[in-house]
């Protein structure tokens, strides 16, 4: 009986260590769950614990059918939306790393910046988005002109604020012995930097990444709310919740979920082949 059971424990340990199911969970659990909350929204089971209506949650079929009968206009509002996010993500990564390399090499000037650089992330975008739009109104005499740039500046400053903290600890938390080993050799700074500390900093660079990409499209679609031009996902949830055009609303919601996933899957399979190849 103790041998059967001592068998059975090691079973539980060989499927708890085996990597392919490890993987395979990661997959087949949110997959489960997403079938769940589908099936439990479908058949009205959520209408009755949350004590709502299919007027102001209508069923995903609902939903379904109003994606596929405009999937023209959603498709240009996604573009809209997403091209403001990725575009303010790459200057913000790129404008944050390299204050990043600024800090970690001269640290008696950077250092200190990175506090009021690290200030942008926790200032709301409600608050910042209606400033940059007073701050661009005389950029351009296009309202699109005015109304992209002053979003993009919003996700910007968001992205920089996340990619400058983490590269940061990336550039400077190194194994003290490979900075001895530079020091013995007598390498210059830029050398310790190139062959070093960008190397030590690639994995802290996802980590940014895995915070910025989704914050990057909340932000962009933040933003659309107080935009001067109307277009965007964010701005069409608000023109449709105030028309009372739940259905619509919500269909150009799931939309917003769907740019989020696809975007952090996108991430997820860059990481795993840069840093596979990487190291």
């Amino acid at each position: 009986m103790a041998q059967k059971r001592k068998r059975k424990k090691r079973l539980y340990q060989r499927i708890r260590e085996n990597k392919r199911l490890q993987s395979a969970e990661t997959v087949v659990l949110p997959v489960m769950l997403g079938i769940a909350i589908f099936l439990l929204w479908q058949g009205g089971i959520v209408h009755q614990w949350f004590h709502t209506d299919v007027f102001t949650l209508p069923l995903p079929t609902k939903i379904g059918s109003i994606m596929g009968d405009n999937i023209d206009k959603i498709l240009e509002n996604t573009f809209s939306t997403v091209s403001v996010a990725f575009i303010g993500l790459a200057l913000g990564c790129i404008l944050g790393y390299l204050f990043a390399v600024l800090a970690a090499v001269f640290p008696r000037i950077g250092s200190g910046g990175l506090g009021i650089i690290g200030a942008f992330a926790s200032i709301p975008v409600v608050a910042l988005a209606p400033v940059m739009n007073n701050w661009t109104r005389d950029l351009s005499k296009e309202a699109s002109i005015r109304s992209m740039a002053s979003k993009i500046i919003v996700v910007m400053l968001i992205s920089a604020a996340n990619m400058s903290l983490n590269a940061y600890r990336g550039l400077t938390e190194v194994k003290p012995f490979s900075e001895d080993l530079m020091a013995i050799y007598t390498t210059k700074k830029r050398v310790v930097l190139w062959k070093l500390r960008i190397p030590n900093s690639l994995p802290y660079v996802f980590i940014a990444l895995k915070v910025a990409v989704p914050s990057s499209i909340m932000t962009a679609i933040v933003s659309e709310y107080f935009a001067e031009y109307i277009t965007g996902v964010g701005r069409q949830i608000r023109e449709n919740i105030v028309l009372a055009q739940y259905a619509t609303a919500w269909a150009y919601i799931a939309t917003a979920c769907i740019i989020g996933v696809a975007a952090y899957v996108l991430l997820m399979v860059i990481q795993g082949l840069t840093l596979r190849r990487y190291h």
